[in-house]
């Protein structure tokens, strides 16, 4: 379990550093989980302390969304002052992540039936 915590600790800090120290308008952690997922696909595979552990930690992963609704107490003036334009931006997020795969798909399958490569 420690190796494992290594691994991820690690990888978010230097994310983090990157971040920081490039003026990245980015989260740390973000990074952190792109470099973890680019060493993964060179490594050509998943090292056993992680494939082992991560699995336990994702069962208390509803912990991390603590800090997320705590935030939203402390910024509720914020919140409620803008909620509609929130409002809009997440239902318009929603509506382009749900239409560009289905879109694509489309596009990918009348290829294939027109006997391209997809």
């Amino acid at each position: 379990m420690i190796e494992t915590l290594i691994w991820l600790i690690g990888y978010q800090l230097a994310g983090e550093l990157i971040c920081r120290s490039l003026a990245l308008p980015l989260p740390g952690a973000v990074l952190g989980m792109l470099l973890l997922f680019l060493t993964l696909c060179v490594k050509k595979g998943i090292p056993t302390s992680l494939n082992t552990h991560v699995p336990q930690l994702l069962g208390h992963f509803s912990l991390l969304f603590i800090p997320a609704c705590a935030g939203v107490i402390v910024y509720w003036s914020l919140l409620t002052a803008h909620g509609w334009s929130l409002l809009a931006t997440l239902a318009g997020a929603t509506l382009i992540t749900l239409l560009v795969p289905a879109l694509l798909l489309k596009l990918l399958l009348a290829r294939r039936r027109r006997g391209g490569a997809a």
